[in-house]
């Protein structure tokens, strides 16, 4: 029977793709992207957990406890101090995995919105509560906070918790993701940064991280001065040299290209639809690896659950 007071529903939930960092941003900026993992979770009464998962990296992602939306969906419950019960869960990945566009983050926040949902009418969370949850599961709230939320964030940390603020991107911008056939972890991109920087860096990264919340809300022609970065980019490029190459090519034709996220992907915040037509162009000329063109709109609602009409059909 399911865990008292959780009746029997059927949610779904969509959560979208995003970038983080934007460049300068490290672990502060994020952009949500119109990419999206979807799911559907059932509480049918059984005692059971039944997980299917269809689409990008289908083939690797467990089906029992330790599937990352799972560990989510019982974070929730936990916090809430009632048990999670059993569930049936439909999970379809649109967001590649290993690749720079908040694939984890986007897991994490898929659970905790199922949880919102399954237990709506028994306990409530608020958006803070689901950001602090998130980014406990997480560790760094910058991807968690656009998926979320949608948009462009700013994400922060205080004595009382992450926090952030939600802006509206200015029309003009249109991004492009350049997504390689290879991978990348992202603790080990982590791990070739070094734990000091020079002054001179860090006010660089200042000024420019100031100047590319501008760009992206108000001033669209200033995203090229605006995404330049001294902080993690050069230093990552021993392990994705193709990603920092097709960086620098499109830097030096004018784009406003960074690496997304932890890599290998490469953003581009094109000015229009012609713009990143002519980025997608030069990626595709890059004779080292080919790059798949993903032409995106900004995401600006984040994470959304709704009442599922039906039951999920029988297993087949």
């Amino acid at each position: 029977m399911p865990a008292p007071g959780v009746p029997p529903r059927t949610i779904e939930v969509r959560v979208p793709a995003t970038s983080a960092n934007l460049g300068p941003g490290f672990d502060t900026l994020g952009l949500a992207l119109g990419v999206y993992d979807e799911l559907t979770v059932e509480v049918d009464g059984s005692d059971e957990l039944r997980v299917e998962v269809e689409g990008e990296g289908a083939a690797d992602v467990p089906r029992d406890a330790s599937n990352l939306v799972v560990r989510a969906i019982a974070h929730g419950f936990a916090a809430a101090g009632i048990a999670m019960p059993g569930l049936r869960l439909h999970a379809r990945n649109g967001i590649p995995h290993s690749r720079g566009m908040g694939s984890s983050g986007a897991a994490v926040v898929a659970g905790l919105t199922a949880a919102r949902g399954l237990l709506e009418g028994v306990a409530e969370f608020s958006d803070d509560d689901m950001l602090r949850m998130a980014t406990e599961m997480e560790g760094h709230p910058d991807n968690v906070a656009p998926a979320l939320f949608g948009g462009l964030t700013i994400a922060w940390i205080t004595d009382r918790g992450p926090q952030h603020k939600k802006l509206l991107v200015h029309r003009g911008v249109a991004p492009l993701v350049l997504v390689p056939g290879f991978t990348m972890s992202t603790s080990l991109a982590r791990s070739l940064q070094p734990l000091h920087v020079p002054r001179e860096d860090a006010v660089f990264n200042v000024s420019r991280s100031a100047l590319l919340v501008a760009a992206l809300t108000q001033s669209p022609e200033l995203m090229l001065a605006a995404t330049e970065d001294k902080l993690h980019q050069d230093y990552r490029a021993e392990a994705m040299p193709e990603t920092l190459r097709l960086v620098r090519a499109l830097r030096l034709a004018g784009f406003a290209a960074v690496v997304s996220g932890a890599g290998p992907s490469v953003l581009v915040l094109a000015d229009g639809p012609g713009g990143r037509l002519e980025a997608a162009r030069i990626a595709e000329n890059a004779a080292d690896t080919p790059w798949e063109a993903r032409m995106l709109a900004v995401d600006v609602r984040g994470a959304t659950v709704k009442e599922h009409p039906e039951v999920l059909p029988p297993l087949a």
